[in-house]
């Protein structure tokens, strides 16, 4: 049962099922010099699943634009946020933020995916930082950036890929944490979580990277 739901454009908040919500872009944007927050409270012992109905296309325009999301989960709640991906127009600057607080017993699956460009044209640049914390302890502290040439064409960073993302698979400690496969790292955190991150040639190849590391790590919930 949601207990309130509030926003206004571009991003509108429709509920589509019990425990599930989905993000509408009700306007063009983001644009250079927009700001753009969302917050998420899953109250205690409860569910809920946020996903988006499209690609959210990030566009140039009069300085940076920022997409701020705060999620608050409750203790021995679950989260499952699984938007699709961000692309970034050739031009554009743009800050993402992520800041997730996690209470004792909650259980988070957290899917990012970043697009390098449209089709045929350059990327635009993106900061992404990434904070959570487990009952009041960091969890992940995590920031790259896209868009930068010197960093993007070094095969150390993202070669010839044309879009990255990553999961956060956190609440829980796997047995065995799935071997790295083709694209894809593994990292189990210290506290109890798994971040799996991939970089890919095209968005369903990175989206099939992503559902296996989440796939390993959350066996019958993907």
């Amino acid at each position: 049962m949601l207990r309130s739901l509030r926003s206004d454009p571009p991003l509108t908040l429709r509920q589509t099922g019990p425990g599930r919500v989905h993000l509408v872009s009700t306007a063009a944007g983001p644009l250079g010099g927009d700001r753009l927050e969302l917050r998420v409270d899953v109250a205690p012992g409860t569910t809920l699943e946020l996903a988006s109905v499209a690609s959210t296309l990030v566009l140039p325009g009069q300085g940076e634009s920022v997409t701020l999301v705060e999620a608050w989960v409750g203790a021995g709640a679950t989260l499952r946020y699984a938007p699709e991906p961000v692309v970034l127009a050739a031009g554009c600057a743009h800050r993402m933020v992520v800041r997730l607080v996690m209470e004792d017993g909650a259980s988070v699956s957290w899917r990012e995916e970043i697009v390098f460009g449209r089709h045929g044209e350059r990327s635009g640049a993106c900061r992404s930082r990434f904070d959570a914390t487990y009952v009041g302890a960091p969890l992940l502290r995590q920031e790259y950036v896209i868009g930068d040439p010197a960093s993007d064409a070094s095969p150390a960073v993202f070669g010839d890929a044309r879009c990255a993302g990553s999961v956060l698979v956190a609440g829980h400690t796997p047995a065995s944490p799935p071997a790295p496969a083709e694209g894809c790292a593994v990292l189990p955190l210290a506290g109890p979580g798994t971040l799996i991150s991939a970089v890919a040639p095209d968005t369903a190849t990175l989206r099939h990277r992503l559902t296996w590391g989440e796939r390993h790590l959350r066996p019958g919930d993907v």
